[in-house]
């Protein structure tokens, strides 16, 4: 990371935004360009889970390659200068890589889902067995990720 000031170090403060937030945007490797979408998520033990259609391109994207990059943004405010040039935006993010593999066990596949709904919910829901079986979920194992902030006061071990 370049600007070092920037830098979330901290990995509870890192991890207490992908607690936090409710969209991450990930991108998968497609041909030729990146294909990223945003997407409602959990996160849980190292592992951003995602839900879905069973069939469709990011899960054609996940067989073809399953690396992949995600971005979490939070606490965004525009900040104003009389200077338009001057003008800035305070927020704190998360970016990083890891692997997707889409869960075919239901037990992994369940608790995936409770991963998720926690995140909205605040608690696990029950699901009803045909829509456990109609709806794919995908596991992002993280293997790196950084947080930057800009605006908010405090040390580089976040605030």
């Amino acid at each position: 990371m370049r600007r070092k000031d920037k830098e979330i170090t901290d990995r509870s403060q890192i991890e207490k935004i992908l607690k936090k937030e409710k969209t991450c945007r990930v991108a998968f490797h497609d041909d030729p360009y990146p294909y990223m979408i945003p997407l409602c998520y959990g996160y849980e033990d190292g592992a951003i889970y995602f839900h879905g259609f069973r069939e469709g391109h990011r899960l054609d994207c996940i067989r073809k390659n399953p690396h992949v990059c995600f971005e979490v943004d939070a606490d965004i405010d525009v900040v104003e200068s009389d200077d338009p040039c001057e003008w800035t935006l305070k927020y704190r993010s998360v970016v990083g890589f890891g692997k997707a593999t889409l869960l075919e066990d239901p037990s992994e596949k369940r608790r995936g889902l409770d991963v998720i709904v926690k995140q909205f919910a605040g608690r696990a829901l029950p699901f009803p067995e045909a829509a456990m079986k109609a709806v794919a979920v995908v596991r992002i194992d993280i293997e790196s990720m950084t947080g930057r902030r800009n605006g908010y006061e405090g040390s580089s071990q976040g605030s």
